[in-house]
């Protein structure tokens, strides 16, 4: 094996571990980046349909990401009823995974809170927690593992999506019992700790 091969081994190894991925972010970034290092194959062999056709996914797979990353993504949070059908089939669907990211989760209460999560009108995360005054008291947090490198959640806490909890009547959110491994990500959307707890002003 000569060197202009492994760069395309190389290429080729990317593009077959982008499809593994499950979050979409991370799917597309690996196929571009796939994509340019067979353009550079392309140029050592060279061979002008490698180029053409990379440099076409290269195209494709940064608009996609724009899409996905920009400012006019298509994100909602809509609030929902605790017993609404809709909101627990798709709990049941995602159990397994929301046991492992937030294993203290139970099951709703009547009085809960509870935002449906929007990626491009289809859910994408459920977010519930109690009220306690202005405050809400972090049950569930939950994005699909597919948007998870979306920034829905600093959408919601530090972007738009913010009146939707502020319309609720919610001016703090509060997490209790941090998560091991959920901290960080709280605290990159401006989660402070207080006493052991994580808050968030609204």
């Amino acid at each position: 094996m000569n060197w202009v091969e492994l760069v395309g081994y190389v290429a080729s190894a990317l593009i077959v571990v982008s499809l593994t991925m499950t979050s979409v972010v991370r799917l597309r970034l690996l196929s571009l980046t796939g994509a340019l290092i067979f353009v550079v194959y392309g140029a050592l062999l060279p061979s002008v349909p490698i180029i053409l056709t990379n440099t076409a996914v290269i195209a494709v797979n940064a608009w996609f990401l724009r899409r996905e990353l920009g400012p006019h993504r298509n994100l909602g949070a809509v609030p929902i009823g605790p017993d609404a059908p809709f909101l627990q089939d798709f709990l049941l669907a995602h159990a397994d995974e929301i046991r492992r990211i937030w294993p203290t989760f139970g099951t709703l209460g009547e009085e809960d809170f509870v935002l449906l999560l929007i990626r491009d009108g289809l859910p994408a995360g459920a977010l519930a927690g109690h009220r306690d005054g202005s405050a809400l008291r972090l049950t569930l947090d939950y994005v699909m593992s597919a948007y998870r490198d979306s920034r829905i959640a600093a959408w919601l806490y530090t972007g738009p999506g913010v009146r939707v909890l502020r319309d609720g009547g919610i001016a703090t959110v509060v997490v209790e019992h941090p998560v091991p491994g959920h901290t960080d990500y709280l605290r990159d959307v401006g989660f402070r700790s207080v006493g052991g707890t994580l808050v968030k002003e609204l």
